[in-house]
């Protein structure tokens, strides 16, 4: 009589409700009224102060559009990084260390906080978009679609970013150290004062070049306001190594988070 033995069954947890996270990770944001209000109002203030009767020719389109263009941008940005950097808050409440008791994985906790934080940018650009259009921005229809679609698709490299430094210097300051660097990041992307000569060179090596460099693209065909020309290649290379640079620092960031527990 031979004794038969039966392969022990594997039993698998549940997967994680990944888009319920969102949802409520979303959902929470969207209760910080006085937040949003500045991460989406501002910037569209903004172009109404620099941009409203701006009617001469740039590009494809004119001024306004540009300024406009200029705006979306920053408030993709801010919205990205701003909403990515509550990774402090969480870390500090111990919402890290609940998460390494799950199956989630650091890339996929890195995917879900980008997530969140470009539905957020969404709502900012559109917005701007929405003020722009009602007040004499003007260009070409097809590059209206294509910018907004840059900087809304662009917009995820700064919410790895505003992660990445909220992961790697962690603190209460660390979220407002983050939007500090996005003021100084506008300034060498070119998005706020034209640049030219050795400021210029040194703006094409920082972050928000490219991504700025990018938005505007469709309109002005890589023609800087001071006559300086960007050939395709070059925003697009500072996009990719930027973005690849703050995915590793979110990436460790969130395993040295879990050595902690």
């Amino acid at each position: 009589m031979t004794a038969t033995t039966t392969a022990p069954t594997r039993t698998r947890g549940p997967r994680p409700a990944l888009g319920t996270y969102v949802a409520l990770d979303l959902r929470r944001q969207v209760r910080d009224r006085v937040g949003m209000f500045f991460i989406v109002a501002l910037p569209s203030f903004m172009y109404v102060v620099f941009g409203l009767g701006s009617d001469d020719r740039v590009g494809s389109g004119n001024v306004a559009m540009y300024v406009m263009t200029s705006m979306a941008t920053y408030a993709a940005v801010t919205a990205t990084t701003t909403v990515a950097g509550t990774a402090t808050v969480e870390q500090t409440m111990g919402w890290g260390r609940q998460l390494a008791l799950t199956p989630l994985r650091p890339l996929t906790i890195v995917g879900m906080k980008a997530a969140v934080a470009m539905a957020v940018a969404a709502v900012a650009v559109t917005l701007v978009f929405a003020v722009g259009a009602v007040t004499g921005a003007s260009g070409a229809a097809s590059d209206w679609v294509l910018s907004a679609l840059v900087i809304w698709i662009g917009s995820a490299m700064f919410a790895i970013y505003g992660l990445a430094i909220c992961l790697v210097f962690r603190g209460p300051n660390t979220p407002g150290i983050a939007s500090g660097l996005i003021v100084v990041m506008a300034f060498l992307g070119n998005l706020f004062t034209p640049m030219d000569g050795l400021m210029l060179d040194i703006g094409r090596l920082t972050p928000m070049y490219g991504f700025a460099a990018l938005a505007h693209y469709p309109q002005t065909d890589g023609w800087l306001p001071l006559g300086d020309h960007d050939p395709l290649w070059l925003p697009v290379a500072n996009v990719l190594a930027w973005t690849v640079i703050f995915s590793l620092l979110a990436l460790w960031g969130v395993r040295r988070s879990r050595a902690r527990t």
